[in-house]
């Protein structure tokens, strides 16, 4: 019985042979050098864990020979030798003494030692010194007991595969990591110093380009053909920033041209610009954004804008890092203003049906707490590659209007753009800008120009009914180690938090507008329905509630000298009386009309880093824009008002759990009551009953037992009749009754 001993030996290219294969369960008793373990570490750390892994398994009977440390098999590398050569000598001089090491065991069994080596070189020299010696590829097909192993080889040489021609690389760029597939012996190719020069003429036609790759298939001997490939498929795309020069377009005021790169292992790069008379003969950078399968060239911008020439800001709140949105004002030639409002694009990262996808839409929206906030989507997307922060190139969803000085709407248009924000400002930060008597920047003087057409917008949005309610925002100050909350400020709003959100209202009606046009039995909106007139009855005042207006007009008449708070107050509490805004199909139902805002059509656009609605808009106004591609679920109203009805759902519970978050970090530490004091977290004693009086609002009432409190005192177990004094009048009513 002959029994075998396997030595493994890195390849030139710095792998080990055939990893891939030496996994498999039928692979045993092979043993690794040291110095063939230390050039694996050196060159890929993944496949050296892959190596350590099988040494560990006791069924592989893999085992590691500290060849570098002894006596007999330690090498001195000679004058003139590569590190290279004394390595793969090295691995020789321990073969050739594991062969005589093992002829003093008297055993029956005969070991004879196989050298595996995929080096050409160093497999001659073996056999020279008596050594026997297989290619992996030779040895596996030697294993007839196991041929499914001869499937998972792939054909390697030295030189590598050959992928030749624009047709069998399959828009792969250098860098890129690969699946490739080995052509029939017949088709491989010799190693050609013939390049083709690319002209730039006719780009989309890849077929006349096999034309000119038949001159490198030139007749040659059959030794000195290669393997030959073609790529089948990417695995992962390396693509990164490439430094080159615009070749302008011949055609007259073309705005596609060709961007050749420095690397001429880089195709040629079709780009959109305006600018190409200014770029002509500037060395510049491009990024590459896509690469249709019938273009011969690869894009920067496939249907996008560069709108990085403009003054973009954005302004938020302080400490903000999802940055959803950012703003532009420029006066134009014609003596117009242009306004643009840029939002994400975070449907550009978030494809339907992706594992990102499908976790966002169950989770809906954002959930923000008083320490933290609970993210719809990745960190790496709301903070980072989709936040419009400044002076970062951003791909951008942008809604852009033509308006006239007294804020009305010329014309509308939308874009996929990408932007390069100049300033990532807070409110009081651009209130300070608006203010100044000194500052008169581009930025400043952009804001200045928001900021006096959102006057005009509010004026008019409030004239046409819309409700200026309040609902007041809290910032709380966390201690950073016990986590408690050690100070609360209510936020102040700044002329600037009304300014950004008369531009994002407008957004939001412009883009339901543009959706319902295209799509009307499938465009996503939102609605406000009017709220009943009971809902009212807890304020104890005389209100009108026949339309959003006139409930207007009422709350601005409630004032009272004495108390100057009343009419806020007023507000916050009309605020909780309101309805539930919700999310519909607009082919599920028909009316549209949002009560809030007076408005006949609305959505949700301009936050897609935190509510996935805005993303499904995204979706549809690409769609409606021809930036992009329309998908069953996109078109199909039942289930996207099974989706609306998840999203409220999500909405509704996120508001609870702000709510709860405020109302839990609002407790008071310590209470004192008539001499009693109460800590949190003290133990006390509460009886406990249910108050269903109102059926559809039932709730639990607790009344302090113990500790007992001077005029407070409850009995331990009250009766019936104890218990009926605490419920409330109605519910006394009833039981009389």
């Amino acid at each position: 019985m002959l029994t075998s001993r396997t030595f493994v030996k890195r390849t030139r290219a710095g792998a080990v042979v055939k990893i891939d294969v030496l996994e498999d369960p039928a692979i045993k008793n092979v043993i690794v050098l040291q110095t063939v373990l230390q050039e694996v570490r050196n060159r890929s750390a993944p496949v050296y864990k892959r190596i350590r892994d099988m040494i560990q398994n006791p069924e592989k009977h893999f085992y590691s020979f500290t060849n570098e440390h002894h006596r007999e098999t330690y090498i001195e590398q000679k004058r003139g030798e590569t590190s290279n050569d004394r390595n793969d000598r090295a691995i020789r001089v321990a073969v050739n003494w594991y062969n005589e090491h093992l002829k003093k065991i008297e055993d029956e069994e005969k070991i004879q030692v196989i050298f595996l080596t995929n080096d050409r070189t160093n497999k001659e020299k073996a056999l020279e010194e008596g050594i026997t010696a297989y290619t992996c590829e030779e040895y596996i097909k030697s294993l007839t007991a196991n041929p499914e192993l001869v499937d998972r080889l792939a054909c390697v040489s030295d030189e590598g595969i050959i992928v030749q021609g624009l047709k069998h690389l399959n828009r792969a760029i250098h860098e890129d990591i690969v699946a490739v597939e080995l052509l029939p012996k017949n088709e491989w190719v010799a190693p050609s110093s013939v390049v083709l020069q690319d002209d730039g003429q006719n780009e989309d036609d890849i077929e006349n380009e096999e034309e000119k790759e038949n001159m490198l298939k030139i007749t040659v001997n059959k030794d000195m053909l290669r393997p030959t490939g073609k790529v089948v498929g990417i695995i992962k795309r390396n693509w990164r920033p490439y430094c080159g020069m615009l070749s302008k377009s011949q055609i007259k005021e073309a705005r596609r041209h060709l961007f050749t790169p420095a690397d001429r292992r880089i195709p040629r790069i079709r780009i959109e610009t305006r600018q190409a008379e200014t770029l002509e003969g500037q060395r510049i950078i491009v990024a590459i954004d896509g690469w249709p399968r019938n273009s011969r060239y690869p894009n920067d911008m496939k249907h996008r804008e560069d709108l990085r020439h403009l003054n973009v800001c954005s302004v938020d709140p302080p400490g903000c890092t999802d940055i959803d949105d950012a703003l532009h004002c420029r006066e134009i030639e014609n003596g117009n203003i242009e306004v643009g409002v840029h939002i994400a694009d975070v449907s550009h990262f978030i494809r339907p049906g992706n594992a990102l996808d499908e976790e966002s839409v169950k989770r809906g929206t954002t959930v923000y707490l008083c320490e933290k906030r609970i993210d719809m989507v990745p960190e790496l997307l709301s903070s980072n590659l989709c936040s419009l922060r400044s002076n970062v190139d951003r791909l951008a969803f942008s809604c852009i209007w033509e308006m006239n000085h007294k804020a009305e709407i010329l014309k509308t248009r939308f874009t996929k753009s990408i932007i390069n924000s100049k300033a990532s400002l807070t409110y009081a930060e651009a209130q300070m800008r608006i203010d100044s008597a000194t500052m008169n920047d581009e930025i400043t003087t952009s804001l200045r120009g928001l900021n006096k057409l959102a006057k005009i917008l509010k004026k008019k949005r409030i004239e046409n009914g819309a409700l200026t309610l309040s609902s007041p925002e809290v910032r709380f100050h966390i201690d950073s180690e016990t986590h408690d909350p050690i100070d609360l400020q209510t936020k102040e709003l700044k002329e600037t938090n009304s300014m950004v959100e008369e531009f994002m209202l407008l957004a939001n009606i412009s883009v339901a507008q543009k959706i319902y046009d295209e799509f009307p039995e499938f465009a996503l909106l939102r609605k406000h329905p009017a709220p009943p007139p009971s809902n009212y009855d807890i304020l104890n005042l005389e209100i009108k509630t026949d339309s959003a207006k006139a409930l207007a007009e009422s709350l601005d008449k409630a004032e009272s000298p004495t108390f100057p708070y009343l009419n806020t107050l007023l507000r916050i509490l009309t605020t909780r009386c309101m309805m539930q805004a919700v999310y519909f199909c607009s082919g599920m139902d028909n009316d549209f009309h949002h009560y809030g805002l007076a408005s006949p059509i609305y959505t949700h656009f301009t936050s897609p880093i935190r509510r996935y609605a805005d993303i499904i808009v995204h979706r549809l106004l690409a769609v409606a824009i021809g930036a992009d591609s329309t998908y069953p679920e996109l078109t199909d109203k039942h289930k996207l008002a099974d989706m609306c009805k998840n999203l409220n759902y999500r909405h509704k519970m996120a508001q609870y759990a702000q709510r709860a978050s405020v109302a839990f970090h609002t407790q008071v530490p310590s209470l004192t009551v008539e001499g009693t004091t109460l800590h949190v977290f003290d133990k006390v004693k509460v009886n406990i009953t249910l108050d269903d009086s109102n059926i559809q609002h039932q709730k639990m009432r607790m009344v302090l037992v113990e500790p007992k409190i001077l005029g407070k005192d409850v009995p331990a177990n009250p009766s019936t009749e104890a218990s009926s004094e605490n419920e409330p009048e109605k519910k006394k009513q009833k039981l009389q009754k």
